[in-house]
C-alpha cells in the first residue's frame, strides 16, 4: 500500500509546486553587494553620456563567491557615477552560487536592492535535484530565490537528496 501512495504522494506534490510557485534555497552564503565586482570580456564599449557599458563575448563576472556568466552584459552605473547601480546579462547566462547553479536567457542583477532575476527558462539544479520555471528572484542578502510561472520539479526519492 505505501508504495502506492508514496509515488502519488511526489505526483501531487510536485504538481502543486507548478501550479504556486516555490521558495527555496540558493547558494551556501549569504552574498555580500558591497563587495568589488570584477568583469572579464572578450569586447568592452563604453559609452559616456549613459553612464553604460557593454561587455561582450564570454563575459565572467565575480563578486565575492558568486560568479555569473552569460555572452553579453550591460553595466549601468550609478548617476553620480559612484559605482554600479545594475548589471543586465543576457545569452546563455549562468549564475553559480557555492554547489547551486541557475542558468537562464537573461538576468538582471540590481546590487543595491541585492537582488537578481533571471527570467526566460529558468533551470535551477541543486545537487540531483532541479527546478524549472519562468522566472526566479534571488534574495542575495539571506540565500533565497523564489521560483515563479510554471514552476516545475522532479523528485528524487531516496535518503540522499
Amino acid at each position: 500500500m505505501k508504495y502506492i501512495l508514496l509515488p502519488l504522494f511526489l505526483m501531487f506534490s510536485a504538481m502543486s509546486v507548478a501550479a504556486q510557485g516555490a521558495n527555496v534555497a540558493f547558494g551556501t552564503i549569504r552574498q555580500d553587494t558591497g563587495l568589488p565586482v570584477e568583469v572579464t570580456a572578450d569586447n568592452l564599449s563604453v559609452d559616456q553620456a549613459t553612464g553604460t557599458a557593454i561587455f561582450t563575448g564570454n563575459v565572467l563576472i565575480g563578486q565575492g563567491e558568486m560568479r555569473l556568466s552569460a555572452s553579453r552584459v550591460l553595466v549601468v552605473y550609478r548617476a553620480n557615477g559612484d559605482g554600479i547601480a545594475r548589471l543586465e546579462a543576457t545569452g546563455g547566462v549562468t549564475l553559480v552560487s557555492g554547489p547551486d547553479a541557475a542558468e537562464s536567457e537573461r538576468a538582471d542583477y540590481d546590487i543595491d536592492k541585492g537582488t537578481i532575476v533571471m527570467s526566460g527558462n529558468v533551470l535551477l539544479a541543486q545537487g540531483r535535484n532541479a527546478l524549472s520555471s519562468d522566472t526566479m528572484s534571488v534574495k542575495l542578502s539571506d540565500g533565497t530565490a523564489q521560483m515563479s510561472g510554471r514552476v516545475r520539479t522532479v523528485l528524487q526519492p531516496g535518503g540522499n537528496n
